[in-house]
């Protein structure tokens, strides 16, 4: 009997800078992330009072599909948010 293993599941965490607005990250954690208005509210002002709010778990290829989106949308809005991907 073969066993199936749960996938291993990584943390997205968006780091704080002292440029990318608020708006922009509830805007981002709200597309991206699906979050709800006041679900990204508390994350961004996690991530601008601590320096990185998680914004989902997930597996390895949507993590790093998430991470890769966020830099995207940063880089088009010239903002220099960063999202990283810490295994959990």
């Amino acid at each position: 009997m073969t066993q199936t293993k749960e996938p291993k599941l990584y943390k997205v965490f968006l780091l704080n800078d002292d440029y990318t607005t608020m708006d922009f990250v509830v805007e981002i954690l709200m597309d991206i992330f699906h979050k709800s208005y006041s679900e990204a509210v508390d994350i961004m002002l996690t991530v601008h009072k601590k320096g990185k709010g998680l914004c989902g778990i997930y597996t390895y290829e949507i993590a790093e599909t998430k991470v890769d989106e966020v830099h995207r949308r940063a880089r088009a809005h010239e903002f220099p948010l960063k999202a990283i991907m810490e295994e959990e």
